[in-house]
């Protein structure tokens, strides 16, 4: 066995992956297997006793939003009693940010690796603050969902459809170059996402005023593209998955309990370790004491070589998860110590286009005791508040350790 070889073919899967957004449709329908009483969540499995709150205060919210629970007790009741089944996105060929909470009547990006021909999926991004994916469930929460679900969603299919489709590797290889890293920091891509979409939305929606309030929806928020770009990031890691004796990983993600990553020559099995406490900022009335432990799916970005791996080309990130611009560089350049090679197609300007560090590598990681750098948002604690910030965060090593000791017993090693 020759483990070099095998992850110069899985990252090279990686990188050549070619994700376009084809469209948008009810996850009962497009993700397969989903059904009417399954509910996918971020991160490794997690069971409601010991979900954190923001968890507890999306499954809430997504049951209320299907109509079948009034509040938290209800929902409690129902998952307890298995009348509710939980399972993380991940087992579906998805992923959802924070909370990542994903119910069947739900409307979700539809993205075709036309490299490897498989789909993945992603819900709708809602913006920030008191949200769902934050563990609200208000009324507002609620109502703001229902309008992406029943008015939003049915035009951006169509207006996708009229695209012939939208190219997120070129997206992000562009965005890179105007500031973005892809994970927090999303301005550009969601302006380019904006732009490409705009004259289809306007001939596909009812009458200017949908349009319009469709337009103004994605233009405030600069995290519009997130969620799309998560699953081209999952497409991307999941072509390098399952290559037989591959270190690399390929899925990094937190329910807000567990840290769990898989590993490409180790199949479906997931290493787990308690979540990190994010270090950044906080919004006026909220401090470190408020914040939940690290939460969501959106870490597969930092798994397929951006996110935190990318913060060199994207300094003003730092106005948002704290510290210096020179702090955003030399994330980038400690990341090179951890990683395979540097990607072709995602550049970064101020190094001199040097590709960004990808493919992290699990026997690097143990050798040099550098965990991934992420780039996160912060939930409040309890269920029901919503957003209070965003900073930095690291994976525990165990779950590393863990992972090599598992492949060299695999591979008698």
């Amino acid at each position: 066995m020759n483990i070099d070889q095998a992850n110069a073919t899985a990252v090279e899967r990686m990188v050549e992956s070619q994700p376009i957004l084809v469209g948008v449709g009810k996850a009962l329908e497009v993700i397969p297997d989903m059904k009417e009483n399954l509910l996918l969540h971020a991160g490794p499995p997690i069971t409601w006793d010991r979900a954190s709150g923001p968890m507890r205060g999306a499954i809430t919210g997504a049951l209320i939003f299907e109509g079948k629970a009034h509040d938290e007790a209800e929902a409690q009741a129902l998952v307890e009693s298995g009348e509710i089944e939980l399972a993380p996105c991940h087992h579906y060929n998805a992923v959802g940010p924070m909370a990542g909470l994903t119910s069947p009547s739900m409307e979700v990006y539809i993205v075709e690796d036309r490299k490897f021909g498989h789909k993945t999926f992603s819900n709708l991004n809602e913006g920030y603050g008191k949200v769902l994916r934050y563990g609200a469930y208000s009324q507002e929460v609620i109502d703001r969902l229902t309008w992406m679900n029943k008015t939003m969603a049915p035009v951006l299919h169509e207006a996708l459809a009229a695209s012939g489709g939208l190219d997120l590797k070129a997206l992000l290889s562009e965005a890179l170059h105007m500031g973005d890293e892809g994970h927090n920091r999303n301005k550009a891509g969601s302006i380019l996402f904006l732009k490409a979409l705009a004259p289809h939305i306007v001939r596909a929606a009812p009458d200017s005023g949908t349009a319009a309030d469709i337009l103004q929806a994605i233009g405030d928020n600069a995290l519009a593209v997130l969620n799309p770009v998560m699953a081209a990031c999952k497409a991307m890691a999941d072509a390098a998955h399952g290559i037989e004796g591959s270190t690399l990983v390929s899925t990094m993600a937190r329910n807000g309990t567990d840290f769990g990553i898989r590993v490409s020559g180790l199949g479906e099995r997931w290493f787990t370790g308690p979540v990190g406490q994010p270090k950044g900022l906080y919004f006026p009335g909220y401090t470190a004491e408020d914040g939940s432990g690290d939460i969501g799916d959106s870490v597969i970005t930092e798994t397929a070589g951006i996110g935190g791996f990318a913060m060199a080309t994207a300094p003003a990130i730092v106005t948002f998860v704290s510290g210096t611009p020179r702090d955003a560089m030399n994330a980038t350049l400690e990341m090179y110590e951890i990683c395979e090679t540097e990607h072709k197609y995602f550049t970064m300007p101020v190094l001199d286009f040097r590709g960004t560090p990808v493919g992290i590598d699990i026997r690097k990681v143990i050798e040099t005791g550098i965990t991934p750098r992420i780039n996160t948002g912060i939930a409040h604690k309890n269920a029901g508040v919503g957003q209070v910030g965003a900073g930095l965060v690291r994976p525990p090593m165990n779950v590393f350790e863990e992972a090599l000791v598992a492949f060299a017993e695999r591979y008698n090693i």
